[in-house]
């Protein structure tokens, strides 16, 4: 049976579908256009797979970020932390901006009616990255389903629990800096199934299960149930840390980027005749 569960944003359980003329689309009602998972070797041809089965329970898994924008709904639960937002204020959704430490994903932004910025919230999406392949289990499914289908031998693909984890924690701690810095706000936003491997994996006991507005980082895990036939997402966990919490997750101990007058009065405690640089 194949792994893929869901299609273009269409789960390969519903009935009455015409999978001919959504695969012949190409479209994803998230990114509102094309699909933009493409092969490789045929960039004009779309992946579409939006949602693939996990483990021996087979629990649906999303392996696309642009699947997490479902509803809006990851934006409409970051509002509460644009702590400057004013009523009558414009909300936007302003997607892929470069900050110092890389750029965000998504960034909810309070503006007055001069579309002058009054406060924002960075926004990264993250959802599981696979190892090989996933077009042969698409293709199979294409098949199953009646659709004529190339189906190629190839190892079957996996997910990599491991270096998704350690990736966008890393890229988290390099950019949480700079929030905690402006006094605003990163979010994380990913899957409950894979803040469930962090918090295993890494050393979590220091994050805070009840989430504080005074942290610069926080974690939206977010669960993927079947409503109706159909996928939905809800927000099912909410954590903080600050920028130290997040060094303490990758095992960094202190966080290396301190301020200047750290180092300083560090330095000064050490100064003494025996440390003196003298020319003789």
């Amino acid at each position: 049976m194949s792994k893929v569960r869901e299609l273009f944003a269409v789960p390969v359980s519903a009935e009455n579908v015409d999978w001919q003329a959504v695969v012949a689309a190409q479209q994803c009602p998230f990114a509102k256009g094309k699909c933009l998972k493409v092969r490789k070797s045929q960039p004009d041809v779309a992946i579409g797979t939006c949602v693939v089965a996990c483990g021996r329970d087979q629990r649906p898994v999303v392996v696309c970020p642009h699947r997490m924008v479902e509803r809006h709904q990851i934006f409409l639960d970051c509002i509460h932390l644009l702590v400057h937002h004013e009523p009558g204020n414009e909300l936007h959704i302003v997607p892929e901006t470069a900050i110092p430490g890389g750029s965000v994903d998504f960034f909810l932004v309070s503006a007055d009616g001069n579309r002058r910025v009054c406060d924002f919230v960075g926004i990264e999406i993250q959802t599981l990255d696979t190892t090989g392949s996933i077009w042969p289990d698409r293709q199979a499914m294409l098949r199953a389903l009646g659709i004529e289908a190339n189906v190629p031998e190839q190892k079957a693909f996996g997910l990599n629990w491991k270096m998704t984890a350690k990736t966008i924690l890393v890229q988290l701690h390099h950019k949480v800096q700079t929030f905690e810095a402006l006094g605003r706000h990163l979010v994380l936003v990913c899957q409950d199934c894979l803040l469930d491997y962090i918090s295993h994996e890494f050393a979590y006991d220091h994050i805070h299960r009840t989430p504080s507005l005074g942290h610069a980082m926080h974690f939206h895990a977010y669960g993927l149930g079947n409503v109706g036939g159909a996928y939905k997402l809800s927000l099912a966990t909410r954590h903080s840390t600050d920028s130290n919490g997040v060094a303490r997750l990758l095992g960094l101990g202190a966080n290396p980027h301190v301020e200047y007058e750290q180092i300083a009065h560090a330095l000064q405690s050490k100064l003494s005749d025996s440390t003196q640089l003298t020319i003789s």
